[in-house]
């Protein structure tokens, strides 16, 4: 299986530079199982999806403000993308230069402060701040929204929230969960008031999710670590809305991602900790009933991630017909409502 055979053609003025002014005024393609037709909805058209008993599942991770600025100690300007938190005031890092910077070295920050390198791993640095609070804390005062790099604008104050899904509660991730950011107050509330269900994982999404994969055989791709929890809480749901004949949603691929690394040997399971889980096209995804997610890039993971999910000539048929239709794409874009499909014979 090659990487090419995910791509299709996307118009550059199709990738969404900003969010509408209402969250739930996105478009929904509904992609069912089959060849039954696509339909073209919006995503305030959902309740009349779900039934009484569905459970919907969204990722609660929080955005960093995790962009920075700063000038190194030998005067060359550095722009520092903090992929994760770790203890003692350190973080893992991209940094952008044009020198890379060596261990030892120290940049001065623009918003106050400094920071030292203390090593490098691949393309991410281990950074220790000089900072004056507690890492978490100071970003959240000093540091700037982490817009996506096919976002070409700079990020502005509406981005502060409009970058965070209205149930954003564990801080953590450097990219918004995408399919979330769709749920305002009133649908959420619609959908509660019909008999709609809502669970929670947390999934920190990291840096690695925009990176493009280097290598042509897919088999041959190894994914970034994220870090997540699904907690005992969620699971006895599960297991609930599944005995009761309800259907498992999942809002977003991190979702599923999380459900698909805590189910072992066919159960869900209680789990938190790293996942390296890559999905493509021959792996049987068993968690979750359907899925809701935005759209995603040409020969990117996720993807192929759909393309397990609901079959690869199916997912590249609604992106055709997206295209053709002019919806908005990738982070501030439309979505789809995606049902499963018999798995595809080539692998």
């Amino acid at each position: 299986m090659k990487k090419s055979d995910f791509h299709y053609d996307l118009p550059p003025k199709l990738i969404a530079q900003a969010p509408l002014p209402e969250r739930s005024a996105s478009r929904l393609l509904i992609v069912p199982p089959g060849d039954a037709p696509l339909a073209d909805l919006h995503v305030r058209d959902l309740p009349e999806q779900l039934r009484a008993g569905d459970l919907l599942v969204f990722n609660d991770t929080r955005v960093i403000p995790a962009r920075l600025f700063g000038q190194k100690d030998t005067g060359g300007r550095v722009e520092i993308l903090i992929e994760r938190l770790l203890p003692d005031n350190r973080a893992h890092a991209q940094i952008g230069a044009s020198k890379s910077p060596k261990p030892g070295g120290r940049i001065a920050l623009d918003a106050g402060g400094q920071c030292e390198v203390l090593g490098r791993e691949g393309e991410f640095y281990e950074l220790r701040f000089e900072v004056g609070d507690a890492l978490d804390s100071w970003l959240l005062k000093a540091g700037r929204m982490p817009l996506p790099p096919y976002i070409t604008r700079e990020p502005g104050q509406d981005d502060d929230e409009r970058y965070q899904t209205v149930f954003a509660r564990e801080l953590g991730a450097v990219a918004a969960p995408t399919a979330g950011l769709h749920f305002d107050e009133a649908l959420l509330a619609r959908l509660k008031a019909q008999g709609v269900q809502f669970g929670h994982i947390t999934l920190h999404v990291g840096a690695g999710t925009f990176q493009a994969m280097r290598v042509e055989d897919v088999r041959e791709h190894r994914m970034h670590s994220e870090w997540l929890n699904v907690g005992a809480e969620l699971v006895q749901q599960i297991r609930r809305t599944r005995a009761a004949g309800g259907r498992v949603i999942a809002v977003g691929t991190t979702v599923v991602r999380a459900l698909e690394s805590a189910t072992r040997e066919g159960q869900l399971q209680p789990f938190a900790g790293e996942t390296r889980i890559f999905i493509f096209p021959g792996y049987r995804i068993t968690s979750v009933d359907a899925l809701i997610t935005n759209f995603h890039l040409p020969e990117s993971t996720l993807l192929m991630l759909v393309s397990a999910f609901a079959g690869k000539a199916r997912i590249l048929q609604a992106y055709r017909h997206a295209v053709a239709q002019g919806y908005r794409f990738f982070s501030y874009g439309d979505a789809m409502l995606l049902f499963p499909q018999a798995q595809e014979a080539s692998a």
